[in-house]
């Protein structure tokens, strides 16, 4: 199968990474046109119809290459492949099967959607949708919610491979405009890093240790921020979902020093997921040496502050589900819901993905406001008097898994700007 990058791609290759999987009991790989070159589909067979193909398919890119992942695939529907008198799966009738999944004519193109796009929905909604068609409404027919939205663009990636702009998914507003978003051409997934070796016990000793023997003394030196509210910290142990205001870079240091010592050191940390992408995979095209710096920096930020990717437009499912692991381990979560540092030292408007957050962890938010940063850094200056610097603590906060993302974001806001 030749790619549209001129790659070739042997189903062998693929074939083998995914009998790997404990679940498949047999597959076929063939290449189907796809905007004018040829893209690799794979059709599986399950051993149980209840395993998670998903998940097997993830399993199985994570052995192959970049450019050899699976973006396309279907479940056979029978108990087995048509076979040869040999038992070798009859390719030329389960390629024109896979074909009529994605090239029906228009007249039977819900078809087509059927196992994809609909099987999706079924799977967020836990129902079958009535009557689905190409002109079925999002929201009016389907009953796509904020949330369904983003589960949906978070399966979509998933099942195709490719990165998604949150924008295409919720500009959508019938099924058929969602089949023309995944029909056309898109980038391919970034793989964004979620550094779990970094919650190992050894990394998390020495990280423990540098945290109380070394930032919160220069911090202390550097500002001695003054820290108000802290005994509304009393009743909490941990963990818990930090939500502060983006100034500087060294923002995190500001938050661990003003915590508890019993707080201190048991963070978890979203940072820009192509941040972080970036410095793990520098471009080819950069110095060796500068490659080098920047690889030697990601470790290092991911060991001593425990951070993890958050991307802003797509991929961010995944990303919540490694901070619901995280928090698992007892971890709590510090988020900057702006998006980005302050340009002018005014709180910027929340992204609803903080909403979306607090329901899905199950976490009580700290609401934590920094002031007197973004001046020390407007001056150029590393050193301040004491107590020019002021970090805030909120009371901490509840949301019910029913309350609407964009709200709870609204309200975290007003309570930040509160402080």
């Amino acid at each position: 199968i030749v790619t549209a990058e001129g790659m070739n791609i042997y189903p062998r290759d693929i074939e083998e990474a995914l009998r790997a999987q404990p679940e498949v009991r047999d597959c076929v790989v063939i290449g189907l046109a796809a905007h004018g070159d040829s893209e690799a589909c794979a059709i599986l067979l399950l051993r149980d119809a209840s395993a998670d193909a998903e998940a097997v398919v993830r399993r199985a890119n994570s052995a192959l290459s970049e450019y050899q992942r699976i973006r396309r695939w279907l479940l056979w529907p029978g108990g087995d492949f048509p076979r040869t008198s040999t038992q070798k799966p009859k390719a030329a009738a389960i390629r024109e099967w896979a074909e009529s999944q994605f090239q029906s004519s228009p007249a039977d193109s819900s078809r087509a959607q059927t196992g994809t796009l609909a099987e999706l929905i079924t799977r967020i909604k836990g129902r079958q949708p009535e009557n689905i068609t190409p002109q079925s409404l999002l929201e009016d027919d389907l009953n796509l919610s904020s949330i369904d939205r983003v589960e949906l663009l978070s399966a979509i990636e998933d099942r195709y491979q490719v990165d998604l702009d949150e924008t295409q998914i919720t500009s959508a507003t019938t099924l058929g405009d969602l089949e023309k978003i995944v029909r056309a051409p898109a980038a391919s997934r970034k793989n964004y890093p979620y550094p779990r070796w970094a919650a190992g016990l050894g990394v998390r000793l020495v990280r423990a240790a540098i945290t109380h023997c070394i930032f919160w003394p220069v911090t202390m030196l550097l500002s001695r921020p003054r820290v108000l509210y802290r005994e509304r910290l009393q009743n909490i142990d941990g963990p818990f979902l930090v939500v502060c205001n983006h100034v500087t870079l060294v923002d995190i240091g500001y938050i661990e020093a003003a915590l508890p010592a019993r707080l201190r050191g048991h963070l978890a940390v979203a940072m820009s997921g192509d941040m972080l992408y970036e410095m793990r995979h520098p471009p080819d095209e950069m110095a060796w040496w500068r490659r080098l710096l920047e690889q030697l920096d990601y470790f290092l930020i991911a060991a001593l502050f425990n951070v993890f990717s958050l991307p802003q437009r797509s991929g961010f499912l995944e990303s919540f589900r490694y901070a619901g692991e995280q928090a698992g381990c007892g971890y709590s979560i510090v988020v900057f819901p702006e998006g980005r540092r302050t340009l002018d030292g005014s709180l910027q408007p929340f992204r609803s993905g903080i909403g979306l957050l607090a329901t899905g962890l199950r976490l009580p938010v700290l609401p934590m406001r920094i002031d007197g940063l973004f001046a020390l850094k407007a001056s150029g200056r590393w050193f301040t008097r004491p107590h020019a610097v002021t970090v805030k603590f909120g009371n901490p906060v509840f949301f019910a898994a029913d309350r609407d993302p964009e709200a709870i974001a609204r309200e975290l806001e007003e309570t930040i700007a509160g402080l």
